[in-house]
């Protein structure tokens, strides 16, 4: 489906239907899309309102500056406003995690609840992740990798090949054939890319504001997660007033999909828990 949300047609998905909206933030500026959460959080929609949307710049959706942290707010409560969805559950994966914060911080009126996964609040772990791709054994080429953290990609096809590099890194259990098959399949959009390192994450920072956000938060992430660390979350968790904290022991940095089934359990737990009288 598609809506033209402040001036930009935007493609999303929606199970419809009058339960409570669930709508979800996808990663990876650039080369994001919607259609991952939508598949692996379909099994939701028993109980909610499944919305997922490819953002500005991102996936099917068009593209427009500014890719601002600013702008993806504003359109996602664009979207929120436009749809009638009145307050949501939130959920943002990665990069994502980043925009739903930011959310979470001008809107918290609009919110139910907030569910991170692998996320940060701050760009500190990027240096050490720029360590642990060095260190990987993988064959690693420093100056593109460099380039890619930086912004400062040249095409498409080097944005492609830039992620490919670095692929194997994110999930614990490698698959050569899925990879490929992933690679493939996604929508590689370099400026999108290069605004959202070049130009957002260099002042990105929301530590200090964290104990402002006073909505139940629930705080997830893999055990074995290389780019937004285990010690990531642990800081989000302990400076999140109303947070838990789920550790997945056998994921890198997707586990909604490496163990989806205990992934959708423990967001059935924690949504139960808070919204028991609304579900």
């Amino acid at each position: 489906m598609h809506i033209e949300i402040n001036g930009v047609n935007l493609v999303y998905d929606d199970s419809g239907g009058e339960k409570i909206p669930f709508v979800t933030l996808h990663g990876g500026p650039g080369m994001g899309s919607r259609k991952g959460d939508w598949a692996a959080f379909q099994p939701l929609t028993d109980t909610f309102r499944l919305i997922s949307y490819d953002q500005r710049g991102n996936g099917e959706s068009e593209g427009r500056e500014p890719y601002s942290h600013e702008q993806f707010v504003a359109d996602l409560e664009g979207l929120r406003q436009k749809l009638n969805l009145g307050r949501i559950v939130l959920l943002g994966g990665s990069y994502g995690g980043f925009i739903a914060l930011e959310y979470a911080l001008r809107h918290p009126e609009n919110l139910h609840a907030l569910i991170l996964r692998d996320t940060a609040a701050s760009n500190k772990y990027q240096y050490t992740a720029k360590q642990r791709a060095l260190a990987s054994g993988l064959p690693m080429d420093g100056e593109r990798l460099d380039r890619l953290f930086s912004g400062r990609l040249t095409s498409d096809e080097d944005f492609r090949e830039s992620f490919a590099m670095i692929q194997p890194l994110y999930t614990v259990r490698r698959d050569p054939e899925e990879e490929a098959r992933r690679l493939a399949a996604l929508p590689f959009r370099y400026q999108t890319h290069n605004w959202a390192f070049r130009r957002n994450q260099p002042n990105y920072d929301l530590t200090a504001r964290l104990p402002e956000i006073k909505v139940p938060v629930l705080v997830t992430v893999g055990r074995h997660d290389w780019i937004t660390p285990l010690e990531a979350s642990q800081e989000l968790h302990r400076l999140l007033p109303n947070s838990q904290l789920v550790i997945f022991e056998n994921s890198g940095h997707s586990p909604h999909v490496e163990e989806q089934e205990r992934y959708l359990q423990e967001v059935r737990n924690f949504l139960q828990r808070h919204l028991a009288s609304q579900i």
